[in-house]
């Protein structure tokens, strides 16, 4: 049997409510479950129209809700219904992939400061027990491989001192044309 009614009760925390019918009749009960699911709770008042069914226990139960009153344009988000964001609602993908960028423009930062011996790299010389075995060679301004005379005096100068020219390909490894050709050269 189809009706129309105003929903005259809504218990929105238990998603339940009861429909009073146009042209009188008791009280019938009505589930969220038998709403359109369309992000719009049930608003006491509204007109609606339904179909009635009789539940096991004999009782009249509400099914195929439809809200005639409701205008596609004038429906307001499920974030605005409930005050939760909507399932999947975020940051969307333009804002994780800003994340990512940030994270990764700093790794690149870190690592680029750490090879080139910068402020990390002093600032872990600093750290107790980092302290350096005496050397047999010093800085003394000499900045390319050409002044070098083995693969153990262009790593010092790599590591030790400023402005030097021995690592073209910046991987922590100085003058690999002249001096440091193998993995055991010293």
């Amino acid at each position: 049997m189809h009706m129309e009614g105003r929903l005259s009760k809504w218990n929105d925390a238990r998603g339940f409510g009861f429909i009073t019918p146009e042209h009188g009749g008791g009280e019938v009960f009505v589930h969220i479950s038998a709403f359109p699911r369309d992000g719009v709770r049930p608003m006491p008042g509204e007109l609606l129209s339904f179909e009635v069914e009789i539940d096991s226990s004999g009782r009249r139960r509400a099914r195929k809700v439809a809200c005639p009153q409701r205008a596609a344009a004038a429906r307001p988000s499920s974030r605005q219904q409930s005050g939760r964001p909507r399932r999947g609602a975020g940051p969307g993908i333009r804002g994780r992939l800003v994340a990512l960028l940030i994270v990764a423009g700093l790794g690149f930062v870190a690592y680029e400061e750490h090879s080139r011996g910068g402020w990390l790299a002093k600032l872990l010389a600093m750290l107790p027990g980092s302290e350096k075995t005496p050397s047999p060679y010093r800085c003394d301004g000499r900045t390319h491989c050409s002044q070098m005379r083995s693969c153990a005096e262009a790593t010092y100068f790599l590591r030790n001192c400023p402005g030097v020219r021995m690592d073209g390909n910046h991987d922590g490894v100085p003058c690999q044309q002249q001096w440091c050709t193998s993995p055991f050269a010293d």
